[in-house]
């Protein structure tokens, strides 16, 4: 014994010398085949990794001429009107290129949208896949194939699509089969009724179909299949039992219905009601998308017609500059100028030129950061088109000059019933009050009643439906003729009632913070009707002060208009400096830009006015619907119209849960049939009929302003649509000349030759001063290489 256990240490010491011997030296493993080419070898874990992704690109992406700069303009022109660029923008809309929201102004969509995920952005397939969002658990079913109803409080932002919600109401079938086999000792000898080892097999099937209904029970039928057999002594040798073997046919069919918690069809369809409100609010937020797309396109067709205003003002400026300069320069070679009024309009020119430059390229060193070039570039991005594509779009509509006059009460009553945010905090304020309903219903005991009724057959063999005539559990017997006949039937009733933890702590703070979720957003839709009232209220007052301002910068352009003739005669006859002279030409553009300015802006008030009241897409002839079905969805429809008809009325019904919906959105003229003003609710302030004020003097500030009540007599400028078909026709207008005092020179002088763009020299000094000039006014249209034409103008009838 001790020479055995010696031996056994020696080897167990030899081996552990083995053991840390090699144990501790790192070796590399050995393959067959191995090759020196190491090309899946990977020595970092994290990098950077292109995605293995093949979609397509749009031809606008990858077939984009050059872009159009100070140096590039091979272009033709594009006259678009308002309406045709909105066209264009919806029709290539898959994805609105536009902000959420109702500001006034708008930033950089571009730069927000790449910026933005896409689930960020708005688009075409917003309503689709709110309709087709599903939740992630499955319906499920319990060992017997019984339905398990969901359970606790519901919430708007956690159901799926109507289809989804519905889903939960669809049968669930379902079927297992089982087989167990034992083979153990037991704790008794062998006896003609035991045995010391059992031995036994068993087969269990199982198919049931499972539905659960709109009152909140569920509905379920199953069907079983049992086998069994085992080693038990039979009745031959003494046992107990008749067969080695049995199968047992089951039939059950089974009620489970909750009679506190969850009863009914009002909690049992929220998840429906819910679901169809959040179809609603995609809806909303996609007419919202398509509305601001709409807006900004026309903003963006306007901020481009005044670009093309700036550019034909700008060129005035400049050959207004040139010839003064001219002027200036003659004078100095006759001896009655001097050098600093050279220098003086030497500068004036360059400003102008550089004013040019800006208006038709933009620079960020001042006046228009985006230039022609720029803000067609940014309504082509709203329409969806390339950035460049040999042409350029020129708005060939004209702003309105027309005096709108709003009824207040009226666009009020609009606005409150028109404005899809309104509408959407609305439908919100309904998922609230069924979500205090649902969570009011949890704070019942769950009490459920369940009836089962259950028909068996048991046989020595399965055999078929007509079975045999031997009785069970005869050898020989079916258990489907046991089942089909009707012999064997089993009932069960199962109350169980299990209430909520005592207090029911959980349930009052969820109740509790379902209506303060409810008085939040009630709250909430009263601050907003408060704001937008507000809003609306600075869009009327844009709307008159820009219509002011249009009529004011017309009287400023008409008086600089005359200014700079009588500067520029004055100025020919020596008796005015020529700073003087530069200062007013310098103004008359200036009024000249402000005054289309604030004509483009008193257009974008209007168009404002309704986006707030919410009839700018109305206005636009634009309708939101959904797309044809196929015939099939057409005869359903048809279908269930003439079951529902066939029906009887019930007197006394109602629907659960009550009406969520008004109908479909009436126009703007019946807004005010739906929304009543007559009652005050906490904290509303009276009207200012109920308060006792004095009556304020007219113009209290005493500032004196009258507003123009008449049209004021605007400079006609030709529209942009009648400028020209081609780009030579319209960089090359024919000059025409007038002498500043109206006075018929005494013999016809050519006039100078204005350069272009391109070719202007870099100093004053090359254009030369031979000869009498004579000024060149601002009918004259000089040839600018690649310019955008300015505005051919009609002579000016002053007041």
């Amino acid at each position: 014994m001790n020479r055995s256990f010696t031996k056994k240490i020696a080897i167990l010491q030899l081996a552990l010398a083995v053991f840390m011997a090699t144990g501790c030296t790192p070796t590399q493993p050995f393959f067959l085949n191995e090759s020196p080419d190491l090309q899946y070898y990977l020595n970092t874990a994290t990098q950077i990794e292109y995605p293995d992704v093949d979609v397509e690109s749009l031809p606008e992406t990858t077939e984009a001429y050059e872009p159009l700069t100070i140096g590039n303009h091979e272009y033709q022109f594009w006259d678009l009107s308002v309406e045709e660029c909105v066209s264009i923008a919806l029709q290539n809309a898959k994805f609105f290129v536009t902000t959420s929201g109702n500001a006034e102004t708008r930033q950089n969509v571009a730069a927000q949208f790449t910026s933005a995920s896409v689930e960020q952005v708005g688009s075409i397939y917003d309503i689709a896949i709110n309709q087709s969002t599903t939740q992630s658990v499955p319906l499920t079913v319990d060992g017997n194939g019984n339905r398990v109803l969901p359970r606790g409080v519901l919430r708007a932002n956690q159901i799926g699509g109507v289809e989804d919600a519905l889903s939960e109401f669809d049968a669930q079938a379902s079927t297992f089969l089982n087989y167990t086999n034992t083979d153990r000792p037991a704790n008794a000898p062998n006896s003609a009724v035991t045995r010391s080892i059992n031995e036994a097999d068993n087969v269990t099937q199982q198919a049931a179909l499972s539905k659960r209904i709109a009152t909140g029970g569920v509905v379920t039928l199953r069907e079983q299949i049992i086998y069994g057999r085992n080693n038990s002594p039979t009745t031959d040798v003494g046992g107990l039992r008749v067969n080695a073997s049995d199968y047992t046919a089951v039939i059950e069919a089974q009620v489970q219905h909750p009679l506190m918690r969850n009863r009914g069809t009002l909690v049992n369809r929220i998840p429906v009601v819910l679901a169809s409100l959040n179809e609603d609010l995609a809806i909303t937020d996609f007419e919202i998308q398509v509305r601001n797309l709409v807006r900004d396109v026309e903003n963006k067709y306007w901020d481009l017609y005044v670009a093309y205003r700036n550019v034909s003002t700008t060129i005035i400026g400049r050959n207004s500059a040139i010839a003064t300069a001219n002027f200036a320069r003659l004078n100095l070679d006759n001896g009655t100028g001097t050098t600093q009024e050279v220098a003086q309009a030497d500068g004036q020119y360059y400003t102008f030129r550089g004013q040019l430059e800006r208006a038709l390229a933009g620079s960020n060193l001042g006046g228009d950061t985006r230039g022609v070039y720029g803000h067609e570039r940014d309504l082509r991005e709203m329409m969806g088109l390339s950035a460049t594509d040999g042409r350029l779009i020129r708005p060939i509509e004209e702003p309105t000059l027309a005096r709108l006059q709003f009824d207040w009460d009226e666009i009020v009553s609009q606005m409150l019933y028109l404005s899809p945010e309104l509408r959407r905090i609305k439908t919100t304020v309904k998922q609230r009050e069924l979500e205090l309903i649902s969570a009011k219903n949890q704070i019942l005991p769950d009490v459920n009643l369940s009836l089962l009724y259950r028909w068996v057959g048991v046989g020595d063999t399965l055999g078929p439906p007509g079975g045999s005539d031997v009785p069970a559990p005869g050898i020989g017997s079916s258990a489907l003729g046991e089942l089909t006949g009707g012999d064997y039937q089993e009932g069960e009733i199962r109350l169980e009632i299990t209430p909520n933890a005592i207090g029911s702590r959980r349930e009052r703070a969820r109740i509790r913070g379902s209506q303060l979720r409810l008085r939040q957003i009630e709250g909430f839709l009263q601050e907003t009707e408060r704001l937008l009232v507000s809003q609306l209220s600075d869009a009327y007052n844009k709307v008159e002060i820009h219509y002011q301002s249009v009529q004011t910068n017309a009287q400023a352009w008409q008086a600089s208009e005359v200014e700079v003739e009588a500067r520029l005669a004055e100025f020919k006859g020596g008796r005015s400096p020529v700073n003087v002279v530069l200062q007013s030409q310098q103004r008359r553009a200036d009024a000249q830009i402000n005054y289309y300015r604030a004509l483009s802006e008193y257009n974008k008030s209007l168009n404002y006015v309704d986006y707030l009241k919410g009839t700018m897409l109305a206005n636009s002839n634009i309708t939101l619907r959904e797309g044809t079905w196929n015939k099939k969805a057409y005869w359903d429809a048809l279908e269930r119209a003439r079951e529902r008809s066939a029906g009887k009325k019930k007197q006394y019904g109602v629907t659960r849960p009550g009406v969520v919906r008004r109908g479909p959105v009436a126009d703007a003229n019946s807004a005010a049939n739906y929304i009543s003003d007559t009652s005050l609710s906490a904290g509303q302030m009276m009207p200012p009929s109920d308060i006792a004020l004095p009556t304020p003097a007219m113009d209290p500030m005493g500032s004196g302003i009258q507003t123009f009540r008449g049209p004021v007599d605007i400079p006609a400028d030709m529209p942009l649509s009648e400028m020209g078909d081609s780009t030579m026709e319209l960089q090359s207008p024919a000059p025409q000349m007038r002498d500043i005092e109206s006075v018929p020179p005494t013999a016809p002088m050519q006039s100078p030759a204005i350069p272009s763009l391109d070719s202007l020299p870099d100093s004053m000094d090359d254009f030369g001063n031979t000869g009498e000039v004579m000024p060149i006014i601002y009918e004259n249209e000089p040839t600018v290489s690649g310019a955008p034409a300015p505005v051919r103008r009609r002579a000016i009838q002053a007041n």
